[in-house]
């Protein structure tokens, strides 16, 4: 007789588990404290096709004004490896003072049964948002060859 496992089923992006990763900046309770976390709740709600995340941790100036997801096109993110983020690697990232951030990573997902691997370095922003808390915000990326 097998019994099945109650642990909880890991985060999409790596971490333990979604109640203790991501999780808690997509619902709001808790603010990503680096840009790397950021990142990693992106991609989790990317794959929950949670487009008003996405949109709220959009940095203004760059936020798109189409839907950026399609109804049509199947997707089945697969994996997340942070390659870099620099500035969490040299120092703290929960630096008082620090306003820019950049994550290199690499995110393996399906479109419609085809595989795709996205390979980005990502910018990200830590400024005050409504409320005056100091929040990270993806600004853009740019794809390494």
């Amino acid at each position: 007789m097998s019994k099945k496992s109650t642990a909880p089923a890991g985060c999409p992006c790596g971490g333990p588990s979604l109640a203790t990763c991501c999780g808690p900046y997509i619902d709001g309770s808790a603010i990503a404290p680096t840009a790397e976390a950021l990142m990693r709740s992106r991609y989790t709600a990317y794959g929950q096709r949670n487009e008003p995340y996405l949109l709220a941790t959009w940095h203004a100036s760059t936020r798109p004004t189409e839907p950026i997801m399609s109804e049509e096109e199947k997707v089945q993110w697969l994996g997340l490896e942070v390659k870099s983020a620099l500035r969490l690697r040299q120092r703290k990232a929960e630096e008082p003072g620090l306003t820019k951030d950049t994550v290199e990573f690499v995110a393996r997902f399906k479109i419609n049964g085809r595989a795709q691997r996205l390979h980005e370095i990502s910018n990200f922003v830590r400024e005050p948002a409504e409320g005056g808390d100091l929040r990270w915000f993806y600004v853009d990326g740019s794809f390494p060859e």
